[in-house]
Formats: C-alpha cells, structure tokens, sequence
C-alpha cells in the first residue's frame, strides 16, 4: 500500500489568509476593548505570513524568500505587541480601563 501525498492548492492558502484578514479587520473596526484591537492585527499579519509562505513555495519552491520576509514580519509583530501592551498597561494604571473610547489623552 502506498501512501500519495497530495498537494495543498495555492489557493487554499490565499482563502485563509483571507478568512484570517478579514477576522482580523473586523475585529479592530468593532472592538472597543484595546487588548482586541492589539490581537486582530496581529491575525492581520498573521494572514500576511501566510501569504508569504505559499507565494514562497509556488513561485520559487528553492529560494527562501519568502520565509525571510515572514521571520521579518514576525519581529516586527512581536515588537508592536510588547510596545503596544507596554502602553496599554500604562494607560490602565492611569484610567483603570481598557475602553478604546474613553482615551481621550490627545483631545483638547
């Protein structure tokens, strides 16, 4: 008995990431809550690893392009999210709340 290893389509890869994104801006157009807005944008660059990962593998399955820019992207992400808690700790020591509406600091 033989085992076939069948190959995942492109454009299954392409669908989730788009199902990721997606979750992702509709999570940070309708939470108000800061600690979900810092999670659905990294679903959004998470479905940009993605992407990444499976143009690599179609387009030039040798070359590791595309595995380079997604270990850049995933620093970048992991810097955002201890910035990004950073300053949202902050404010909660400040405000006692991590309502996106009621962080009114720039305001006049």
């Amino acid at each position: 008995m033989t085992l076939e290893l069948t190959t995942v389509p492109l454009q299954a890869y392409l669908a989730l990431a788009a199902i990721l994104f997606c979750t992702g801006v509709w999570g940070l157009i309708n939470s108000r809550n800061a600690v979900r807005v810092l999670m659905s944008i990294e679903l959004m660059l998470n479905a940009v690893n993605i992407n990444l990962m499976a143009f690599s593998s179609y387009v030039d399955g040798q070359l590791i392009r595309g595995q380079v820019f997604a270990i850049f992207v995933i620093t970048v992400a992991a810097a955002e999210a201890a910035v990004g808690l950073a300053i949202l700790l902050s404010l909660y020591r400040n405000r006692e709340t991590v309502d996106m509406e009621r962080f009114n600091l720039l305001r006049w």
